[in-house]
């Protein structure tokens, strides 16, 4: 059910955020060409490597493999720390010249959708980092209803930042 409010939540965003582009489509391109379009790609295969990685250890723990899914695992929260870090480059970036989430609407998309991800990402690391200890000790052997949730909820992430980078980056 979680799920689902995110994907409404998410969905909500992206139609306020198509409605409002093509009121100031100008405004908006104008602005998408001062994003770094090679850390946004990125990031982008940060994080389906990611998730790729995340399914592989699903696919582990069921073959009994638990060691191999604890590394993948580690692998997938890993890489997402990583996207964060790009993000923070990004943004220290943008504030470095003067940008910020007042400077135009689009860049108050830009920020606070960027930013609402990045925290579910952060989550998403937490809950990796979690699923990390208990495959490590042996707690999806019998039910891994735990490990297909938080994966679940990591597949999400990626799917919303795979819907967000191509509008915020590319979207003309």
């Amino acid at each position: 059910m979680f799920i689902c409010g995110e994907l409404f939540m998410f969905g909500a965003f992206f139609i306020v955020y198509i409605s409002d582009r093509s009121q100031a489509i100008e405004l908006f391109n104008r602005s998408q060409l001062e994003l770094d379009q090679f850390m946004g790609a990125f990031n982008t295969v940060l994080l389906v490597t990611s998730s790729w990685c995340v399914a592989r250890a699903v696919a582990a723990v069921r073959a009994g493999h638990d060691n191999k899914a604890a590394r993948l695992l580690l692998v997938g929260m890993l890489l997402g720390l990583g996207f964060l870090v790009v993000k923070y480059l990004e943004y220290s970036a943008k504030f470095a010249v003067g940008i910020t989430m007042m400077t135009n609407e689009f860049y108050m998309f830009y920020f606070v959708f960027t930013m609402v991800h990045a925290a579910h990402v952060l989550g998403g690391c937490a809950i990796l980092a979690l699923l990390w200890r208990k495959t490590r000790a042996g707690r999806y052997r019998h039910d891994m209803t735990g490990l297909e949730t938080g994966a679940s909820y990591w597949h999400l992430v990626d799917l919303i930042w795979l819907v967000m980078f191509p509008l915020l980056y590319l979207l003309r």
